[in-house]
């Protein structure tokens, strides 16, 4: 591994641990793609070797020089897992805010907080305000008329 990728991946694993240490729950989703990045940049980078593709085989070669196709494959699988739970991290961030028009941590707990309290209560506000009666004798006599 080289020295400029050795710095790629530091700083791409950085900046995602960085923004997954923020309050913003977008923030948080893209510092998790940038860490599975890194992760990614750092497989390729490990098994980085000169040599031809191993696709192509070399006339009278033993293969000893060709690279090595498992890293890629590992790469190409950790970049298909990457896209998968970043779908799923949005569709969650987007469930979030369409319910509680936010996506900040501070607000979505306080909102949590609330409504446990509501629970608590076993009543909501609005409850509250008209209690339910039982109609009586009258009213249904009025109604079927």
């Amino acid at each position: 591994m080289t020295l400029a990728f050795s710095l790629a991946v530091a700083v791409v694993f950085g900046a995602g641990t960085f923004l997954v240490l923020q309050r913003d729950l977008m923030r948080v989703v893209v510092g998790i793609v940038l860490i599975s990045n890194s992760a990614s940049l750092f497989i390729v980078a490990a098994g980085l070797t000169r040599g031809p593709v191993p696709i192509l085989p070399v006339p009278g070669g033993d293969g000893a020089s060709v690279s090595d196709p498992l890293v890629q494959a590992m790469a190409l699988t950790a970049i298909i897992i990457t896209s998968s739970v970043t779908a799923l991290l949005l569709s969650v961030v987007y469930r979030l805010y369409v319910s509680h028009d936010s996506v900040d941590l501070t607000d979505i707990s306080e909102a949590e907080v609330r409504e446990a309290e509501f629970l608590e209560r076993d009543t909501y506000p609005e409850e509250e305000e008209e209690p339910y009666e039982e109609p009586g004798q009258e009213e249904i006599e009025e109604r079927s008329r």
